[in-house]
């Protein structure tokens, strides 16, 4: 890898297929296979192909797609496998990176031998980490509009952007007018959605739930009423004002109206890693173990996802973090994340530790974001992400609950999951939960902001007794 801009990342479940994007090779020129977010391909007739950049295929791209110079910004080649994602620079080689696939793999993943040796990277047209997203909304060339759109659908369906179930329900409701034109009474009705479930809404919400654990686990009663709640926001899915009477006239709308409503979750556009996390100790025999994480890095911040629950575990904006790797020869590689945390009433810095192969790639990229943002003008006054509440496409305010009175929403951090090491440092050495001097354990962190993660306020060492 070359600098932090080339991003990698844990694949999602829509790449769990093995996909080639070399067809076929000659001695001077080959078929490259460029995979777009909906599955389709994009075929290109490529001479030289080991020496073709990653900027050469882009331009190609764009030129079959006919899209728009903006993209060009939006969009970046990926190289993507089951085991691993890169995000390709403009001046990388995806040729010969593909012929270094498996030592990529033995270097950022955990993966057994026969499958590095068995996995293959495909080429694919996907978004671009490192393009803001108060951008993206003002793009009006419907195909780039689409191409974001079937990217975003695509993460919620696999729930790698995890989103409570009347956000989950808002956004089928809009994939619904897309694939089945706008809402008619009488049809479709809730049972003819039922039959196409998991194209709208993420599986997890499409199962049915029995018995004593899915009660417990209170996913039972959701899936249950999944089709009709879909159904209900398929109906209040507002149309747009057009002189054209082809339902397809204003699939732009729609498209615009799911892009904002992912705008709300602080992960949309994220690139994510893999990684695991301490328990906290519980029972008897105080057993701890681990976690298996998603560790999900923007512009904004880092989050911190439950891979199995769906859930945040812990979301930090950069003013609130210091952050820093460690790579020991004989242990595990780890990215530690420090905050402010309070431990009984008492103010502590808090340190995480995620456990990951791809934690100097993590500290990276947080870094390389932060030099981004730092860089860029400010933005503007921040909105609602899902525009004014009568905006076409939208929802109506009937159903959306301000994010914040969601006590048990998805996107709130977790802390009591986790299990971090409250301390202060007092001389040499760290203790917990004793505030003694204004310190931090690391010296990386956004310097200049106003941000308001602060360090512990020092305190006079009580007398010995």
């Amino acid at each position: 890898m070359d600098g932090a801009e080339g991003s990698v990342g844990q694949p999602g479940p829509a790449e769990r297929s093995q996909r080639s994007s070399v067809s076929s090779v000659g001695a001077r020129a080959a078929d490259v296979l460029v995979y777009l977010a909906d599955d389709s391909v994009v075929p290109l007739a490529v001479e030289n192909l080991p020496s073709v950049s990653a900027h050469e295929l882009h331009r190609a791209v764009r030129e079959v797609l006919q899209l728009p110079d903006v993209a060009m910004d939006i969009f970046a080649l990926w190289l993507v496998s089951p085991l691993l994602e890169v995000q390709l620079k403009p001046k990388h080689q995806p040729y010969k990176l593909g012929r270094q696939w498996p030592e990529l793999l033995l270097r950022f993943t955990d993966a057994p031998d026969d499958d590095v040796a068995t996995d293959e990277p495909s080429l694919q047209f996907r978004r671009n980490v490192f393009f803001p997203k108060r951008r993206e909304l003002q793009v009006h060339d419907e195909e780039t509009l689409r191409l974001l759109y079937e990217e975003a659908k695509g993460h919620v369906l696999a729930a790698r952007y995890p989103c409570d179930v009347e956000d989950c329900e808002a956004l089928g409701a809009l994939v619904c007018r897309v694939q089945l034109g706008p809402f008619r009474p009488g049809q479709p009705t809730a049972c003819t959605l039922r039959e196409k479930l998991d194209s709208f809404l993420p599986a997890h919400l499409c199962k049915r739930g029995h018995g004593l654990f899915a009660a417990l686990r209170g996913r039972g009663a959701k899936a249950g009423t999944s089709e009709q709640g879909l159904f209900n926001a398929y109906r209040r899915v507002k149309e747009a004002v057009s002189s054209d009477s082809e339902g397809d006239a204003s699939l732009r709308t729609h498209y615009h109206a799911y892009l904002a409503k992912c705008h709300e979750l602080p992960y949309y556009g994220c690139a994510f890693f893999h990684g695991e996390v301490d328990k906290p100790a519980q029972g008897f025999l105080h057993r701890g173990g681990r976690k298996p994480v998603s560790v999900a890095i923007s512009l904004e911040g880092v989050h911190v996802i439950d891979s199995r629950e769906k859930h945040v575990l812990l979301g930090l904006r950069f003013q609130e973090l210091s952050w820093d790797h460690t790579s020991p020869e004989e242990e595990e590689s780890v990215l530690w994340l420090e905050f402010d945390g309070n431990n009984e009433g008492t103010p502590v810095n808090r340190l995480l530790k995620i456990y990951s192969k791809q934690a100097e790639l993590m500290s990276s990229l947080i870094e390389y974001c932060i030099e981004l943002s730092q860089a860029s003008e400010p933005a503007a006054p921040q909105e609602s992400a899902s525009g004014p509440s009568e905006a076409p496409g939208s929802l109506s305010p009937l159903t959306q609950r301000p994010q914040l009175r969601r006590q048990s929403s998805v996107v709130c951090s977790r802390i009591q999951h986790l299990s971090t090491i409250d301390y202060v440092e007092e001389g040499e050495q760290i203790k917990p939960v004793k505030p003694k001097r204004t310190t931090s354990f690391f010296s990386r962190q956004l310097s200049g902001s106003q941000g308001s993660y602060r360090m512990v306020q020092a305190a006079e060492s009580p007398d010995p007794r």
